[in-house]
């Protein structure tokens, strides 16, 4: 997803800039996101996601390896695995989200993945979590009632799966975290496309469909925006530390809704969008509460 680490070779501080870059990478992942939506009228899930991870191989292999194959090796394999794993999960769940439910719906519920991420640390670690991080999360939970409540449908498949992918997201941005404290950039993007690949394959043949001729277009594009996005947040971090320009995440929902919005109609209410805020300041208060304590 859009949760790499920090890269070696950081450039003197430019907030402006890496403001600037990480919110261009969020909207990259707003339009993974739509590539999606558009490419699933032609084919399936499961073939997305392998077009998805595979495109980004094929331009991270040989950048990963023109020094040798001992700029790939490591000793936390097991990590990488469950980056993989969890990314990979994330993604799917998206997808399969965005064909049941309204496509910023089912973004922002994905998103809310850094609400859930006290609760997890709590969980693994049993250290105490300040009081005002529960205040937040508290906060961005009641807005994802408000946008799931005035829904027809209510709480269907699509919003379960949409809530699983910010699970696993969080799951995901946990461990590209303790994965940066050790390895370089390009090696977590190596491993974390080349797996999701591996991953992707025995889904994409079970979930396999003839893809025809018109969906090309929209399968290559979507492996480059997934590309950029990544790219783009790597080299944002070199301009700015994650913890001022983290928060951009949740400038995904905005996107996500201006394109749900203006390509596909779905005009948000007045409670889903009080609902987005709340979410998304909930999620500030979250992360700041978190940052003071860390």
């Amino acid at each position: 997803m859009s949760e790499s680490p920090v890269g070696l070779g950081h450039k003197p501080e430019n907030l402006f800039l890496g403001a600037g870059l990480i919110t261009a990478a969020f909207l990259c992942v707003s339009l993974v996101g739509a590539l999606a939506k558009q490419s699933g009228t032609y084919t399936s899930t499961g073939v997305i996601l392998l077009f998805q991870n595979a495109i980004g191989l094929l331009f991270v292999v040989p950048i990963a390896l023109r020094s040798g194959t001992s700029s790939v090796k490591t000793s936390r394999i097991g990590l990488h695995v469950l980056r993989a794993a969890m990314g990979t999960a994330c993604w799917y769940s998206l997808f399969f989200a965005i064909t049941q439910i309204p496509f910023a719906n089912a973004t922002l519920l994905t998103y809310s993945a850094p609400l859930w991420m006290p609760l997890i640390a709590w969980a693994v670690s049993r250290q105490r979590i300040a009081g005002s991080t529960w205040i937040g999360a508290g906060v961005g939970f009641v807005g994802v009632v408000l946008v799931l409540g005035p829904q027809s449908h209510g709480f269907g498949l699509g919003s379960s799966a949409a809530l699983a992918g910010a699970l696993f997201l969080a799951v995901a941005m946990m461990s590209v975290r303790w994965l940066g404290a050790t390895e370089p950039t390009i090696r977590v993007l190596f491993y974390y496309f080349l797996l999701s690949t591996v991953i992707s394959i025995p889904i994409a043949v079970v979930d396999w469909q003839p893809i025809p001729a018109a969906a090309w277009v929209w399968l290559t594009a979507l492996g480059c925006v997934q590309l950029a996005s990544q790219a783009l947040i790597v080299v944002a971090y070199r301009y700015a530390p994650a913890e001022k320009i983290g928060p951009f995440i949740y400038t995904v929902i905005v996107f996500s809704a201006l394109i749900d919005w203006v390509v596909w109609n779905h005009r948000p209410t007045l409670l889903a969008g009080l609902g987005m805020l709340l979410v998304i300041g909930g999620g500030l208060v979250a992360v700041r509460a978190r940052r003071r304590s860390g």
